[in-house]
């Protein structure tokens, strides 16, 4: 990350011979504009992708997407900008893909495997600091389990070294902004003055920058604001649950539905948490569901259509039907 968010883009668009203006997020934009030089180099055509930069997206966006010149939007970023972007692609009925944010909850069945589960929970939770769409966010952990797996789990973030991720040795760099770093440690203010515990981590260390300290904490309420918003950042959230009927309720009670983890050694239980859960993708006993060959994408209001795969090409291709009477 940032770069695969231009990459899985561009490269389907490439493929159906599509042109393409190209605007990065605002903070991340000298990956980009190593990504369009990476295709210059390769040889594609001056013109056919072009690259915009820019701290004030909404004027220049709302421009192209008015011109009437543009036959399709693909955006991966938060639901409220996607919201704003599917309002301003209706006024020319714009063909839109929308990769949005994400709830993720991560289930661990009574029969589960725990080592298991705590090496798919580093990383579901860990990657990229937690700052990706399918992070983990709410974990559900069965209380027969729940105590081996915290303590196992806060033991393997506790060993992770905070510091300069250019640096030999860094597991955990820095969250992106300061923005991000208020937002996680509210959270995690919020949840624990419902009564969460922090069993390793929860603050900020020492010295300059926007870090955070990897966090476990257990006993989450279910009104904490961490369990209802996305933390982008180093912070698992634990709940116990005793029904499997009640954690699925609640794991779909979100407006978002990208991805969901289930650990459990059942395989009759795998296909029914993977049927009834309202997520685009499924991830059984491991904690890593991205793969190129295969459709990432979300439903409700984690997005529209899919990126990757067979399928990722379509959402830049028009469907044409002719009859002929012979």
């Amino acid at each position: 990350f940032p770069l695969a968010m231009g990459a899985r883009k561009i490269a389907p668009a490439v493929a159906a011979g599509c042109t393409m203006v190209f605007k990065p997020a605002e903070l991340t934009p000298l990956t980009s504009l190593a990504l369009v030089d990476i295709f210059r180099q390769a040889g594609l055509p001056d013109g056919v992708l072009n690259v915009v930069t820019t701290a004030s997206a909404a004027p220049v966006v709302e421009n192209w997407t008015a011109s009437g010149i543009a036959r399709k939007i693909s955006f991966t970023g938060s639901t409220g900008v996607g919201k704003i972007l599917l309002k301003q692609a209706a006024e020319n009925v714009m063909r839109s893909s929308m990769e949005l944010g994400g709830n993720a909850p991560f289930i661990v069945l009574a029969d589960a495997d725990i080592e298991k589960a705590v090496d798919g929970a580093m990383k579901a939770k860990m990657r990229n600091m937690g700052e990706a769409c399918t992070a983990a966010n709410r974990f559900f952990v069965h209380r027969s389990v729940v105590t081996e797996f915290s303590e196992k789990f806060a033991k393997k973030i506790s060993e992770l070294q905070v510091g300069n991720g250019a640096l030999a040795g860094t597991d955990v760099g820095p969250l992106i902004e300061q923005k991000g770093l208020d937002k996680v440690e509210s959270l995690v203010a919020d949840a624990v003055s419902k009564g969460a515990k922090v069993l390793t981590g929860g603050n900020r260390p020492e010295g300059p920058g926007y870090f955070y300290t990897p966090t476990v904490l257990t006993d989450v309420t279910l009104d904490a604001d961490l369990m209802n918003t996305e933390i982008f950042g180093p912070v698992a959230a634990i709940s116990t649950f005793d029904s499997e009927d009640d954690v699925l309720r609640v794991a779909n009670d979100t407006e978002w539905g990208l991805v969901g983890y289930v650990f459990t050694e059942s395989t009759a239980k795998a296909l029914r948490f993977s049927a009834e859960l309202e997520v685009g993708m499924v991830g059984i006993n491991t904690g890593l569901v991205s793969n190129p060959i295969a459709p990432f994408g979300g439903i409700k209001q984690s997005g529209l259509g899919r990126e990757g795969g067979k399928i990722g090409i379509e959402e830049f291709l028009e469907y044409k039907y002719t009859a002929i009477a012979i």
